[in-house]
């Protein structure tokens, strides 16, 4: 029978993982430079929220505060900084980044951490586009730091400093899965659930009776597309159907698609970007679809923050980005798993 393995905190341990844990302090000291040069103000956004944030699947850390008098309100780890950082965009703030301690429960992995720290960005006035921009230089940074030209990850490697490659959603199922994507989306951005049945089951992939379209759409991307993005150099994957991108606006050109953007490296998911929706009204609706399918799913639903889509309403048209810095710090350092760049991993729950 093997040993255990030793705590984090073992000294001979920690001599092993305080390369890696130095230069991801290297990296986000960088980072923070990088953004104050360029008229960012950081801001600390609280851990503590009335919503977690209204995505279907994702799973938060309940608590609750007590008054003085012993009453009690109900509260949430924030799942990202989001929402804080919208209303500060609604209060005046034009640029502005946070480091945010973030927590998701459900989630433990080589990839995942149920506490991990997100970088999010946002501009106002800006297209999301520049924030493709934003993502080529931060990994350009970053491998700069670490001083070296490849990330390398489960045998797959990408060039950091070299141009990303943009692939539409809908290029990237036709190329790496031969489904017609589009061709299941109206142009009201409603899903065609029989026609990416039938697309899905033709390119060999399992097909169960109660999945529905988003479920579809998550197995191809996951089978077929995301092993295949960021090889080489970094791929941004942009252009998501409505129906997959509950925070951000239609594009101009198609209804049917969405300005937002996902930068992938060697396979890997590093980023997700919005050209945020600011149509309060919509963001409502959208956020109570996602509550309904979370309570269809799992039994459960999360509050909706009435103050985030009041400063919705007055918020400026912006930009926004949630980057995992811990992912990136992984693959800067080399390592293999995402706790190898965490300086306290969480103890005490199951992968």
């Amino acid at each position: 029978m093997n040993a255990p393995a030793a705590p984090w905190w073992a000294p001979d341990r920690h001599a092993d993982r305080r390369p890696a844990l130095l230069l991801r302090n290297r990296i986000l000291a960088a980072f923070r430079a990088w953004f104050e040069a360029r008229d960012f103000v950081e801001a600390e956004a609280a851990c503590l929220q009335v919503s977690p944030g209204n995505e279907a699947h994702l799973a938060a850390f309940a608590t609750e505060a007590l008054g003085a008098s012993g009453a009690r309100t109900p509260l949430y780890l924030h799942t990202s900084p989001e929402f804080a950082c919208k209303k500060l965009l609604a209060a005046g703030e034009p640029r502005l980044f946070s480091v945010a301690r973030v927590f998701r429960n459900r989630e433990r992995g080589p990839l995942h951490h149920p506490e991990f720290t997100m970088l999010e960005w946002y501009r106002s006035g800006a297209p999301y586009t520049e924030l493709m921009t934003d993502c080529a230089a931060l990994l350009g940074l970053a491998a700069e730091i670490a001083g070296i030209h490849r990330f390398v990850f489960r045998g797959r490697e990408a060039d950091p400093r070299a141009e990303p490659e943009r692939l539409t959603v809908a290029e990237a199922f036709d190329r790496l899965a031969g489904i017609d994507l589009l061709a299941t989306v109206v142009a009201t951005g409603e899903t065609d659930r029989d026609a990416l049945a039938a697309a899905v089951a033709g390119a060999d992939l399992r097909v169960a009776p109660d999945d529905t379209w988003a479920d579809l759409f998550s197995r191809v991307l996951v089978a077929r597309v995301e092993p295949c993005l960021g090889i080489g150099r970094p791929t941004i994957l942009c252009e998501y159907p409505v129906s997959e991108a509950a925070l951000a606006r239609p594009a101009a050109h198609d209804p049917r698609v969405a300005e937002r953007f996902e930068l992938y490296a060697c396979g890997v998911e590093l980023a997700n970007a919005f050209g945020e929706l600011t149509d309060a009204d919509e963001q409502r609706r959208r956020f109570e679809a996602e509550m309904a399918e979370k309570f269809r799913v799992y039994g459960e639903r999360y509050p909706i923050d009435e103050e985030f889509l009041q400063a919705l309403a007055r918020m400026p048209e912006a930009s926004g980005i949630a980057l995992g810095f811990d992912r990136l710090a992984m693959l800067a350092c080399g390592a293999g798993r995402i706790e190898d760049v965490i300086w306290t991993p969480v103890v005490g729950t199951a992968p």
